[in-house]
C-alpha cells in the first residue's frame, strides 16, 4: 500500500513513477497468487491499474519456480532472477560456507569459476534458459531480467544477453 500511495503522491507532484512490485522467493504459482490478490485489492481501493500505474511480478530464486515458469508467467508482468539464491538452491551450497571449499573446487577444475561470482552457465544457466523458454511460450511479452551481484560480472552479463534477458 505504501508503494502505491507514494507513486500516487509523486504523480500529484508531477513526477511519473510506475512501481514494479516484486514478490520474492516463491516456488509455486499459488504462493504468488496469494500476494498478487492482496496487491490487486489494495490497488483497486486506491484506484490504480496494473500495467499502467504499476506492474507486479516475481523473483525467480527457487529452482521449482524456474521449472514451473509456464504456470507463473501468465500471472506476471515481469520476472527477475535472483541468481544468488538460485545458485545456492541449485548447487546445494550455502553461500556462507562456500568460501571454505569453492576455491579448491575452482583450482581443481570442478567449477570453472566461483558460481557466486560468475553464473554457473551449465547448471544454474540451464535452469534459467528453461525458465525463459517456458515463460515466453505462455507470455511472449514478459520482461525477464536478473538482479544481484552477477549483473556486474562481464561473463554473466554476456550470458544473460545470449539467453535473451531484457535487463541486468
Amino acid at each position: 500500500k505504501a508503494i502505491l500511495e507514494a507513486a500516487i503522491e509523486s504523480k500529484k507532484e508531477g513526477i511519473k513513477v510506475v512501481p514494479w512490485i516484486e514478490v520474492p522467493l516463491i516456488g509455486n504459482v499459488k504462493e504468488y497468487l496469494v500476494i498478487k490478490k492482496i496487491v490487486l485489492k489494495v490497488a483497486e481501493e486506491l484506484g490504480v491499474k496494473q500495467g499502467e500505474d504499476y506492474f507486479i511480478g516475481t523473483m525467480i530464486e527457487v529452482p521449482r519456480a524456474a521449472l514451473t515458469s509456464d504456470e507463473i508467467a501468465p500471472e506476471c508482468d515481469f520476472m527477475s532472477f535472483g541468481t544468488n539464491d538460485l545458485t545456492q538452491m541449485t548447487c546445494g551450497f550455502s553461500r556462507d560456507d562456500s568460501g571454505k571449499f569453492l576455491k579448491p573446487y575452482v583450482e581443481e577444475g570442478i567449477y570453472p569459476m566461483d558460481p557466486f561470482q560468475s553464473i554457473d552457465q551449465t547448471g544454474v544457466g540451464k535452469i534459467m534458459e528453461i525458465c525463459i523458454s517456458q515463460a515466453r511460450k505462455v507470455n511472449p511479452k514478459i520482461e525477464i531480467g536478473i538482479c544481484g551481484e552477477h549483473g556486474g560480472e562481464p561473463e554473466s552479463v554476456k550470458f544473460c544477453h545470449r539467453i535473451g534477458l531484457n535487463d541486468v
